[in-house]
Formats: C-alpha cells, structure tokens, sequence
C-alpha cells in the first residue's frame, strides 16, 4: 500500500469513559469500571441514586455528538468507542478493521493525562493486535490553544451573567477529576497539567491571581490520600475571605455527565447554599465549535507530522 493510500483510509478515534444506559446497568457498568472488582451494596446503591437524580448520564449521546461534528468538520471517519461501556472500545476497533480502516488518530476525551485514565485508553487500544489497523496516540492535549480559548469562551460568558446577578464579580474556582495522591507521587502529570490548563484559561479570560483558584472534585469512595484541595475547602476558604458567590469551571471535563450535573450542580451547590454562598457553574464544552476546532487541529497536525515522516 503506498502512502497515499493509507491515509486515503485514515479516521479519527475518539475515546471516552462510558456511562450506563439506564440506572438499572449502573451495577454492571460499576464492575467494569473496577475491572471485575465487586463495590460495597452501599456504594452501587449511592451510584444508583446520583443517576437516579440527574435522570440519567447524557455523556454517550454528547460524545457521540462530538464525534458527528468532528468528522463533518474534517471530511473524514470519527469513530467513537468507550472503555466502561456501550459502544464499548472493542466493538469499534473491529467495526473500524471492517471498514478497512488502516490508521487511526486517537484522542482521548480527558485532555490531561493520567495513568488512571489516558493510560487505560491506551491499554485498551494494546488489546487490539490486528497489524491492519495503526495508531498515533495523542498523549495529551491539556494546552491545546482552541481548547484554552473554548473554556476561556464559556468562563467569560458565564461569569459575567454570574456577576450581573449577583451585583459583585465572583471568584472562579477551576475544577479537575481527583485522583490518588499515590498516582501523582509515581510520576503521573496529571497535576500538573490540570493546574496548567487553569493558568492558561486564566489568563486568555483576563483574571488577576486573586481572582481564581483550583480544586480537585469528585474524590474517589475507596481509601487512601486523593488529590486536592477539596472544593468544599475552597469554598469555605473564600467565604473566610469575605466571598458572597462562587464561579465553578471544571477544566477537566469535556461534556456533561454525573461529575458535572450531580457533583456541582447538586452537591457544590446545596454545600454552598448551606453556607450562605451562590453557586453559579460555566455550560460545558459539549458541542462547541471551539472544541471542534481543537480537536480538528490535533488531527491535522499528526497527519501532517506522518506524512513528512514518510
């Protein structure tokens, strides 16, 4: 096959978490989330409720979405799989081999690496041993400048309708997925990047140091030191600072789904309220045509990469 004709036969994969269909497959799609690990009844049963209270995950239909905008803007195959559930990695990588798909561009829906999440994409993709089908794994994105502009697009846009609300400018708190301290002590730069993407949204949204701070969210049921500060923390933190509301922007998260519409719509916000606080939260990416020409960006820059090394 000549060059050519390879990419002639080149998609983009889009890979993401997955979220239960209904509440009633939470219980499964928990045990592949663990791998085969059971959870305590009390546990599925808390999962269940949050599902219950949001009215279900809309994070498969939005990446989907995500993947349909992707493939129009690139005039080229976007094919989306999940790791935890429906339609799961797997099936995609034999649905892409059937359409003689011979290479494939693979971005993760998490622009931060983390061996808890970016590194079990990639060990997904490693089941995959059809020498047909190649990848160009994209390690991370976090400092994507159509990214940065994206969340910097939805952080004015709500901030400023927060404000107009409330009389006074209210502090943003940048939020990203907790992880295991262990994780970030083993070499993972996930930390890091996260608190990066914070600073360049920052600064491409104007805001002075005192104006903003970063937390960690949705920390993990199982024991051991997870990342923070907490958001809570922040919170009181900025209340003890004389704060009467609050701006959340999770910088981590590419959609809507539970971490979003149960963690902060629901938990931030009665914790805030309970506090006296207002609690008002950025829209997600979702359909963004900022997000969009992120993605389309990273997509043509390894194309190109991969043809000037051929």
């Amino acid at each position: 096959m000549s060059p050519d004709a390879k990419y002639e036969q080149t998609a983009v994969l889009l890979l993401a978490h997955g979220s239960p269909d209904s509440v009633d497959d939470v219980p499964t799609f928990l045990l592949r989330v663990t791998g085969g690990r059971p959870l305590p009844h009390e546990a599925v049963e808390e999962v269940k409720r949050r599902y219950e209270l949001i009215g279900g995950s809309p994070l498969t239909e939005l990446t989907l979405r995500q993947g349909e905008l992707l493939a129009k803007k690139l005039n080229m195959p976007a094919y989306v799989g999940m790791r935890n559930w429906r339609p799961f990695i797997s099936d995609i990588l034999k649905q892409m081999i059937a359409d003689q798909i011979a290479h494939a561009v693979v971005i993760c829906l998490a622009p931060q690496n983390s061996r808890t999440s970016v590194g079990l994409y990639r060990n997904s993709l490693a089941k995959c041993t059809d020498p047909a089908l190649t990848f160009d794994f994209v390690e991370s994105w976090h400092d994507q400048p159509q990214l940065i502009q994206a969340f910097a697009e939805k952080l004015s846009a709500g901030r400023s309708k927060a404000s107009a609300e409330s009389g006074f400018l209210v502090p943003v708190i940048f939020t990203a997925h907790s992880v295991p301290r262990r994780t970030v002590l083993e070499g993972d730069p996930y930390e890091k990047q996260a608190r990066a993407t914070a600073e360049l949204v920052a600064a491409i949204a104007k805001l002075a140091d005192s104006e903003w701070r970063f937390a960690f969210q949705s920390q993990g049921m199982s024991g051991g030191a997870w990342l923070g500060p907490t958001v809570e923390a922040t919170i009181l933190d900025l209340k003890r600072s004389g704060h009467r509301g609050v701006f959340i922007q999770p910088i981590g998260f590419l959609c809507d789904h539970v971490e979003v519409l149960y963690d902060i719509d629901i938990v931030f916000r009665q914790f805030a309220e309970n506090e006296g606080i207002r609690l008002w939260r950025s829209e997600s990416l979702n359909d963004s045509p900022l997000l969009t020409s992120a993605l389309e960006a990273i997509v043509n820059s390894r194309l190109r990469s991969a043809r000037e090394t051929h």
